[in-house]
């Protein structure tokens, strides 16, 4: 009796095999985004910065945020290893019920009860904050922070390269490295000028930014990559640009209120980062 083989078909299946954590599924998302096709990608964004959503939301209510049609969400789920979006809504419905409260509803009831005062406008900053805050322990992977801080700690200059809403974290890691004497050069783009010419093999670069991702910072660190340096990203999605350079990313979600967006997370984790190499590389003195 001859056995049947396995055709391409079954092995296809078996790699792409349904993730069994968010964790799991991020890392797929990140390994995998840039090769699809325009519309899964679109949604693949979308999903990297709406995670929350998966859980509560249908088919039609997560097309529509992602402005992608039914269909692309449904074989966007094929092809991350899901037999449909039941079994990848359970997926995201098991981690979303052991995180805290949904924030977005929190804002949403502030925003309804306020004012338009200054005292009304605060509490929602500091609820968007707080938020943000108790989100950074779940979107960064303690295994990339311990790779970076080591990247950072053996680098032999530390370069910042954030502008625009990034520019306030690159600034105080540069101020926080100064104080204490870490070789690090901050990146400004003030007068135009540009300093990627001081970038050496040997050098690690701190890319701050968030979407709408600045072509400035993805031009300078990719140059940055192809000589040679070790690149640390504080970004926003697993998809993000930096992903293509293998860059070490570090994942924060800020809350907005309105179309204004606080730095709590962003500068906890840039404080956090810079002390913990400042730490190492003095005790390895």
């Amino acid at each position: 009796m001859i056995e049947a083989k396995p055709d391409a078909s079954d092995a296809q299946a078996t790699e792409r095999s349904a993730p069994e954590t968010t964790e799991a599924f991020f890392e797929r998302l990140g390994a995998t985004a840039d090769q699809l096709p325009k519309r899964l990608k679109q949604f693949a964004d979308f999903i990297a910065s709406n995670p929350d959503r998966v859980a509560v939301s249908t088919v039609a209510e997560l097309a529509e945020g992602a402005n992608v049609q039914p269909s692309a969400v449904m074989r966007f789920c094929q092809e991350m290893g899901f037999s449909g979006f039941s079994q990848m809504q359970k997926l995201f419905r098991s981690d979303y019920s052991q995180k805290w409260p949904d924030y977005a509803t929190r804002l949403a009831k502030l925003r309804e009860q306020g004012a338009e005062s200054p005292s009304a406008l605060l509490a929602e900053f500091v609820e968007a904050g707080r938020s943000s805050l108790e989100n950074l322990m779940t979107t960064v992977d303690p295994k990339a922070l311990q790779e970076a801080v080591d990247v950072l700690a053996r680098a032999e200059t530390i370069h910042m390269v954030g502008f625009r809403r990034a520019f306030p974290v690159t600034s105080y890691l540069a101020y926080a490295f100064e104080k204490m004497d870490v070789p690090a050069v901050l990146h400004s783009g003030i007068a135009n000028i540009n300093m990627e010419h001081v970038i050496r093999p040997n050098d690690a670069v701190i890319a701050v930014t968030f979407a709408p991702y600045t072509e400035l910072t993805l031009d300078l660190t990719t140059k940055a990559r192809a000589i040679g340096a070790d690149i640390v990203a504080i970004t926003d999605v697993v998809t993000s640009p930096l992903a293509r350079i293998k860059a070490i990313q570090l994942l924060v979600s800020e809350f907005d209120v309105g179309d204004f967006r606080a730095l709590s997370a962003s500068l906890s984790l840039a404080i956090a980062l810079a002390v913990s190499v400042g730490t190492r590389r003095n005790r390895n003195l």
